[in-house]
């Protein structure tokens, strides 16, 4: 998986390519927590986001519980594989999806 990180004052975005697995969602909860600091807006954009497994899911519940303390998650640019998974596990009701 390849993240790539854009910050701009209190908004930091990541941009997700390939799988987000057991292999790969250690290496985002990282960069995560490495961001969380003075960040009230936080954009995960999926557009080349291939899979997303439980422990992706894990990740992003993570994400979603520290963010609400400070600021916005959202999720941009899901595409259907990826929000199925979303809907069938009921994150498409606790996350914020555009």
């Amino acid at each position: 998986m390849t993240i790539q990180k854009f910050a701009d004052n209190n908004e930091v975005k990541f941009a997700l390519e390939g799988r987000l697995d057991t292999v790969t969602a250690p290496e985002l909860e990282a960069a995560l927590k490495d961001s969380y600091e003075g960040t009230t807006s936080l954009i995960l954009d999926f557009e080349k986001l291939e899979y997303i497994s439980s422990a992706g899911l894990r990740v992003l519940l993570s994400a979603q519980k520290v963010m609400a303390k400070q600021g916005e998650m959202k999720i941009v640019n899901v595409n259907d594989i990826i929000m199925e998974i979303f809907e069938v596990t009921g994150f498409s009701d606790i996350l914020t999806i555009e």
